[in-house]
C-alpha cells in the first residue's frame, strides 16, 4: 500500500534513518554522560555487536512476518476484525484510541518482560549494554523481536487498528525509542517540559541503571502517563544524572560488547 506515493517500508526506512543519524549526531554535540573507559575502539565494537543484532532481528522479522506490522493492520482491516471498526468510529478517533492502545500494549509488554523469569533472560540482552546511548534503542534479542511483534499483531488484530495509525505508531515508536535512549543533555526546562508527554532521555537512562529498584521503573517508550498512572515513575536515579551507572553488574563492561556473547545470553544458565 502506497501513502502518499511512498510504500510502507520506505516511510518506515526513511525515518528510521534520519532520527538515527540525527540523534547520533547530538549526542557527539551534547552528550549527557562522557565515558571514559570507553575508548574509540570500544565505542566502535559496541556499535558494531548493537548494529549487527538489528539487522540479524529484522532479518527473522522479515521471513516470520514479511508485511510486518501494518501489513497485519491491512489483512484485518480486509476481513473487518476488530473492536474499532464494529463500534464505527471515524477513522480519526479509530486511528487515535489505535496508536494510545498500542503505546500501552508496548509499555505492558516491556513491563511482563522483566517480570517473568523466562523471559528477563531474552530482555537482559538489552539491558547487558553497558553504554546507554542511541544504538542501545537497536539492541534487542531476535528472539524478543520475534515475542514482540506477535504480541503487537494480536492487538492489532484486536483493536481492528487503521493501517495507518499502525504505520504512524510504528515510526513515532522507532525514533522515540531512539531519543529516549540517547546518550543526549537536554535543558532541564525543556526535559522537564517533555517529560510530562512523552519519555526523555534522563527519564528512560533510570530504567538502565544497575540500581535493582531504578530497573524495575520508568518502562515507557514513548508515552509518559503509563509510567505515572501505574506508580512506576522515578524522577531521578540515586546517584544523579551526570553520575548513574548502568548496565548489568553481573555482566561487567566487555563481554556485553561481543555479538555471539551477546546472542546466546539467553541461552546461558547464569
Amino acid at each position: 500500500m502506497l501513502y502518499f506515493g511512498f510504500s510502507e517500508p520506505v516511510w518506515r526506512l526513511g525515518a528510521f534513518a534520519a532520527a538515527f543519524a540525527a540523534l547520533a549526531a547530538l549526542e557527539l554535540l551534547h552528550p549527557r554522560l562522557e565515558r571514559p573507559e570507553l575508548t574509540r575502539t570500544l565505542k566502535a565494537r559496541r556499535w558494531i555487536t548493537n548494529l549487527s543484532i538489528l539487522v540479524l532481528s529484522s532479518l527473522l522479522l522479515r521471513v516470520a512476518f514479511p508485511t510486518a506490522a501494518t501489513g497485519v493492520a491491512i489483512w484485518a482491516q480486509a476481513y473487518g476484525y476488530g473492536l474499532l471498526p464494529a463500534l464505527g468510529l471515524a477513522p480519526s478517533v479509530a486511528g487515535l484510541i489505535a496508536f494510545v492502545a498500542l503505546d500501552f500494549a508496548i509499555w505492558l509488554e516491556h513491563v511482563v518482560f522483566h517480570k517473568v523469569p523466562i523471559l528477563w533472560r531474552i530482555h537482559r540482552v538489552h539491558h547487558a549494554d553497558p553504554g546507554v546511548d542511541v544504538t542501545t534503542a537497536l539492541r534487542f534479542h531476535p528472539v524478543e523481536i520475534l515475542l514482540s511483534m506477535v504480541w503487537k499483531s494480536a492487538v492489532i488484530v484486536l483493536l481492528g487498528a487503521p493501517a495507518l495509525a499502525v504505520l504512524l505508531f510504528e515510526i513515532v515508536l522507532n525514533a522515540g525509542a531512539m531519543f529516549n535512549h540517547a546518550n543526549l543533555r537536554l535543558p532541564k526546562a525543556a526535559d522537564q517540559l517533555l517529560r510530562r508527554f512523552i519519555v526523555t532521555p534522563d527519564m528512560h537512562r533510570i530504567h538502565h541503571s544497575v540500581e535493582k529498584g531504578e530497573t524495575d521503573s520508568n518502562y515507557g517508550f514513548n508515552l509518559s502517563v503509563w509510567d505515572r498512572m501505574f506508580s512506576t515513575y522515578i524522577a531521578h536515579p540515586s546517584r544523579g544524572d551526570d553520575a548513574i551507572e548502568t548496565g548489568l553488574k553481573v555482566y561487567g563492561r566487555s563481554e556485553p560488547m561481543k555479538l555471539l556473547w551477546s546472542l546466546v545470553l539467553p541461552f546461558r544458565r547464569r
